[in-house]
Formats: C-alpha cells, structure tokens, sequence
C-alpha cells in the first residue's frame, strides 16, 4: 500500500485537475445557459462528488444587478412570513416584459447568505471540475427552477396590462408561478429572481419578506439504530436547533436525557482548494441528539416521542425493536446508494431520482409490520459538502427509519477526501470526511473515523466494514474484521453476512479508478472464505448483480432450482460466498456492459432494494423493484 499511498496523495490531486481542465477546454456550447456535454455526461468519479451540472456552477460566475430598468417586476409567495416543518411555498412572478428560457428563481438559505460576487474566491471551486470565470454566488441556493417549468410562462398565457395609450395595452407583462418543497432546516429563507440563465446569470428582483420557520427549534427527523446484539436497548437520535438537553419518552412513562452534538464549519475537511463543506456548501445543522431507550424487550412493539417543552415535542411514534441475536428469524431490507430527490421541480445538487419511489415502497412495507431492520450499504444522502441537504435526506427516511433500527455502513461520498487518511484521495465527500454521518449515524463502532461494527439479529451475524478506511493486511481494521468473523458462533447465528460499501465483484468498471479495487479484493476476499460468509452485501455500483459462489473470480457452485424454480445455493457442503451488489436504491442507474464473466448471473438496473428473511436453515433474498413491486430476482442460500 505504500507505494499507491504516494502516487494518491502526490499524483491523484494533479491528475484531478488536469483532467477536468482538459474537459473544459476542449468544451463548447452553442446554448449559453448549457454546459458543455463533456462535463454534463461524464461519470468519472472525480465528478460525481460535486455533480456537475448547470446548476451546480452557479458559485463560479460574476454576479452583477441586470441591466434592467423594468419596474414592473414582482415577487410574492403563498406564505407569510412563517413556515411548518414541511412546506410547499408557491413563488409568483409578475411583471415580466419579454419572457426568456433563462429566467430562473434561487431560494437561497440563510437569508443573509451573501449573494454577491466573490472574485478573489475562484481558485476555490476550481477543484470542483469547473473552470469557468469567477464565483457567482458566495453561499450555495438550496435548489432553484426556471420559470419555464411554468409551462404557461415562455406564452405569456398569464398577461397583464401595466399601461393603456388610447384604450390599447400599450405594455403587457407576464408571470409565472413556481412550487418550492421546504423542510424544517431552521434558518430562514429568501427567493432571488435572475436572468441569463445558470451559467450567465445577473439579479433580477430579490422577496423583500424572509420566510422564516414557525418554530425552528422543533425536534425532528428521529431515526432508530441498534446499539448491541440484545436489542434491549435501543438509540434515537434527531435534531433540533435547540442545544438544551431535550427528553425521549417512551414505553410507560419512561424517560432519557438527551446527549446534544454538532459539527462546526472548523471541523470540515478541505486542501489548498477549500471543499464545499469548508466553504459555500456550509448549512448550520442545528443540534443533534441522541439518547438510548433501555429496559426494552425484543420483537416488540413501543412508541416513543422526544423533545421538550420549550422546543417542541415530536407526535407520538410506534417502533418494534429487532429480534435478539441468536434467536430464529430476522427480516431485513438492505440497499446502498439511495440519498434524495425533489419533491417539486426543482434543480438541486446530485439528485438521486430513484430515492422517492424506493423509500415509498420501504414505508409500505414497514407500515404492514414485516421489516425488522433496514441496512444502508454506504453513499446514504450525497450532500457531498452542500449541508443542508442532510435534513432533507433525514426527512425523506423518517417513514421508515422512525419505525425500525436503521443501520449504516460508511460511503466514499460520506468519507473521502484528499489527505485526510481515506483510502482513496477522492474529494467525494465533498470535505465532510465522514463528520456529519457519524453524527447523525451513530453506530456501535469501536472509536470516531473507526466507522466498522458488527451485530447480530435472528439468526444472522453481520460484520459492517468501511471500504474507505485501510483494510489492508495487519492494520487495525483488518485485524477487527478476522477476530469478528473468527468468534462468530455458528450455532447461535449461522449465516455470516459481510458487508461493505465498494464491491469485490461488478461488470461495470467504473472510471478513473475503477470500481473494484484489485488491492482489496486479494487482502479481505481469502477473510471471507476462510469464515464462511455465507452473502457478501455491497454498494457503490448502482444497479444488482448476483454472483454464483465465487472465489479468485472462479465460480466454486452454481446454483440450482427448488420445486418452486427459485436459486437455491446449498451451503451444507460450503464452497465460497455469494455476492450481491445492490446500489440501485437511488442514484442514477449503471447500464451493464453487453457481456459479462461467467462469475455473475444475474444483472439488472431497476430502482429497487432487497427483502431478507433468514430462519436457521435458509436465507431467502428476493429484490424488489420499488416501482413495480414486482421481483426481479430471488434466491436463497440453505444449509
């Protein structure tokens, strides 16, 4: 590893911005609001950290006021000037003389973020792929639409007169009306109208009134995790801006005091180019907290709520806590690579379209009470270094992970970063470097940036490990994986579930570094078979893939079908691991290669997730297309 850690921390950087400098400059554009199709469509990983893309350069152009004496121009919203914890602002412009495809409207927070030029700043976005003139704005908009999504704006269907000469309109004017999803994300909130488009952009009109949340210290977004193998006790986190220690209630009148975190802008990772998170993607988080339930009895039923009376109070929330470790059954979903969507038109940074169908599904499921667990394989909300996307990802989950234990595994887009001591010296995490998701994630790890674990629930034994963290041979990471599946007693919990966020097997190769890290694969894979992990669990690739039971990529057994035609894998006599890739849980889908080794059977690229059900004599997978609800796949393992 020595000599990759050289060439990483000396030659990566470089090539990094050699590359996107190159992409640049034998770029063009016909479209004066488009980027150029070489950065739009590359997926070169060094670009999936800030996902580039119109709206994502907004921070690197020079702001000035338009060069618009209009007088007409106006904006209003649906809202006075407070906001529920969920809200759907409808933003009306007006007084519009000539409509234009580069009209657009940024709701940008705080409401005093500065929406001035920073000239003396552009070096600093410059890591992100973008060479273009200088910054726009100095804070980042939370998302913003053209006011073409009003599909009668460009027509001028919506027309008024500002001024008759002789009973004729002598100056007509147009408007258009745009939808905004807000969560609760507590600072309050201004909309910007300009010009020009994304990449040109000059100020148009500013709201006057701010919108400001009711109640922005209101405890939200609370999500369950298992803290030990018992599952007698269990952890509820959630955040507020109130840093007072707050109370979770639950069970019969019992109660926890809350232990209050947060992350500054000092505890962001950044290099001689500042990272988002470091700079124009900083979004306060407020206060998260987190106590334990305890006295709880497995594969039961509670509720809880948590707050206080100065803040607030959640409604009251049921939840069933997961079955004990070692006892006879566990059913669980378990996915990778989900983050979020807009729930209204707008453009925002990395949107993950296939996150909202996914997590409607899960809720539905959950609700029927046949989730006991739900595992989160890495790359969890791709805020990548842009805050407040955080807390709509934590909104988005709360359907399911409010209901049952949410487990996570750790991402390149939540930890690496360039000389940070990541394995890879991408800036994916966009200079977050696993802060954030450790405080709102808090899982049974042995120490902070130490993010692997391991747990038990039915019958089965999962060993969580971070991809992102050295696994090479005798470090200390390497050496937690071998004592943990080492010491698993297979008479207690006989299926052995591994899990990570990169994959040791894909026939999708990736980019500029590729998908499978040949390094990893020759140090861990020889851990999994001398264990005998019975499914090794993976993200990063987005879309599935089943292996046969495979090792040193030579199928060691095929699979064959039951009385119901199902794949079955019979592990009495064990051979090697089956391996899933299962990152189709948002991001945009990988398309397979037209062949593929003999290693994998079963290719699909559909939004989806994987429901698991593990007894002591079988483990049974199916994956479920989370639009259809139909499977696409299924098999299980016996022994």
């Amino acid at each position: 590893m020595a000599s990759f850690s050289i060439f990483s921390k000396i030659l990566l950087p470089i090539l990094f911005f050699i590359f996107f400098f190159i992409s640049h400059s034998f770029s063009s554009s016909s479209n004066n609001y488009s980027l150029s199709n070489i950065v739009i469509n590359s997926t070169s990983e060094f670009i999936n950290h800030t996902a580039i893309s119109e709206f994502r350069i907004l921070n690197r152009r020079v702001l000035s006021e338009c060069p618009d004496p209009n007088p007409y121009i106006s904006i209003t919203t649906s809202s006075n000037s407070k906001l529920s914890d969920e809200d759907f602002v409808t933003v009306h412009i007006s007084g519009i003389l000539v409509p234009s495809k580069g009209d657009w409207v940024a709701m940008i927070s705080p409401s005093h973020a500065d929406t001035s030029s920073c000239p003396f700043n552009g070096i600093q976005y410059q890591q992100t792929g973008d060479f273009s003139e200088l910054p726009l704005l100095c804070h980042y908009p939370v998302k913003a639409q053209y006011l073409s999504k009003d599909p009668d704006f460009l027509s001028c269907k919506k027309s008024e007169c500002k001024k008759y000469v002789k009973g004729r309109c002598a100056v007509k004017t147009c408007s258009a009306s745009l939808t905004f999803h807000v969560v609760n994300f507590r600072t309050d909130i201004e909309f910007v109208l300009f010009a020009g488009g994304f990449a040109t952009p000059c100020i148009l009109k500013k709201l006057h009134n701010k919108l400001s949340f009711t109640n922005p210290k209101q405890p939200l977004y609370g999500h369950l995790s298992s803290i030990d193998s018992t599952a007698i006790s269990m952890r509820v986190t959630w955040i507020s801006g109130d840093k007072a220690p707050q109370q979770l209630q639950y069970g019969d009148g019992q109660s926890q005091t809350s232990q209050v975190s947060t992350f500054t802008q000092n505890d962001m990772c950044s290099s001689f180019l500042k990272s988002p998170a470091k700079d124009f993607g900083w979004h306060d988080p407020g206060f998260i907290h987190s106590a334990v339930m305890t006295g709880l009895n497995p594969s039961t039923t509670y509720s809880y709520t948590y707050g206080s009376d100065s803040s607030g109070w959640s409604e009251k929330i049921s939840f069933k806590t997961p079955p004990a470790g070692g006892t006879d059954e566990v059913r669980f979903l378990a996915y990778g690579d989900m983050g979020k969507a807009p729930r209204d038109p707008s453009a925002e940074h990395f949107i993950q379209p296939g996150s909202l169908s996914v997590v409607k599904a899960m809720a539905d499921e959950v609700s029927a009470g046949n989730v006991d667990s739900i595992f989160h394989i890495g790359d969890i909300s791709y805020a990548t270094g842009f805050l407040v996307e955080w807390d709509y990802f934590l909104q988005l989950i709360t359907p399911v992970a409010s209901h049952v234990s949410y487990m996570t595994a750790i991402g390149n887009h939540e930890r690496d970063y360039i000389g940070t001591g990541s394995v890879y010296v991408t800036p994916d995490s966009g200079g977050e470097c696993g802060v954030p998701y450790e405080t709102y994630f808090q899982m049974p790890t042995p120490a902070k940036d130490k993010p692997w674990y391991s747990i038990e629930q039915g019958s089965v034994h999962f060993t969580v490990i971070s991809t992102e963290h050295d696994w090479s041979q005798n470090s200390e990471q390497y050496e937690w994986m071998k004592n943990d599946m080492t010491s698993v007693d297979r008479t207690r919990t006989p299926w052995l579930v591994f899990t990570g966020h990169r994959p040791m097997y894909s026939s999708v190769n990736g980019g500029i570094l590729k998908n499978v890290d040949e390094n990893f694969v020759k140090d861990v894979e020889p851990l999994l078979l001398e264990n005998k992990v019975d499914l090794a669990l993976w993200g990063h690739v987005h879309n599935y893939e089943r292996t046969c039971a495979v090792y040193q990529e030579e199928c060691k057994t095929l699979p064959t079908k039951d009385a119901s035609r199902i794949d079955t894998y019979d592990n009495t006599n064990y051979s090697a691991p089956v391996h899933a890739v299962i990152g189709m849980a948002g991001f945009s889908l990988d398309q397979f290669p037209s062949k593929a080794d003999e290693w994998s059977l079963v290719r699909t690229a559909e939004f989806g997730y994987v429901r698991v059900h593990a007894t002591r004599n079988a483990l049974t997978i199916e994956y479920v297309n989370a639009d259809t609800r139909k499977l696409e796949d299924s098999f299980q393992i016996t022994r």
